[in-house]
């Protein structure tokens, strides 16, 4: 295994204390899903906002997406259908195929979630000096770009 010392290069122990300091924002997503959706699981909560990226997917671009088999979508999609927060609906091109949306319902959970996780990054975010929140800003988005997100308004598992 390749172990990289440049200057530029990543150095394992950088991914190590990434790792832990990236604790303390997933802690504050999973207190934020809690607080809106403590009945959603984390995979429930994937496939909403897999729905809200590319509205009208199908079952199989869902499946996918979530790096599961299509039947265990299938069943997912069931208890979001029953919850009211995902609907199915024949596709255009095929009637056989079904698209999914989000319900109004959905799209409110998925704006309190984003209100309440950004309002405790708010309150972090302030007691950190403004170079910091600038550097911390800055590698987010490079990370973000290298990882192949946009990082505009597609949520990282990001609600």
């Amino acid at each position: 295994m390749a172990v990289y010392q440049g200057p530029d290069g990543p150095d394992p122990m950088h991914a190590a204390a990434i790792d832990d300091a990236a604790q303390a924002l997933l802690l504050a997503w999973d207190v934020a899903r809690e607080q809106v959706t403590p009945r959603l699981s984390s995979v429930q909560l994937s496939a909403l906002l897999a729905v809200e990226r590319a509205e009208g997917i199908n079952l199989g671009g869902l499946a996918a997406e979530l790096s599961m088999l299509l039947s265990s979508a299938s069943r997912l999609c069931d208890r979001l259908v029953a919850s009211g927060l995902v609907e199915r609906v024949p596709g255009r091109a095929d009637r056989r195929e079904i698209a999914l949306y989000l319900t109004p319902a959905s799209r409110a959970v998925l704006a309190e979630l984003r209100r309440i996780r950004r309002q405790s990054m708010t309150t972090v975010l302030e007691k950190m000096s403004p170079s910091g929140r600038a550097a911390l800003l800055r590698g987010l988005s490079e990370f973000a770009a290298a990882s192949g997100e946009s990082g505009e308004s597609a949520p990282a598992q990001t609600a």
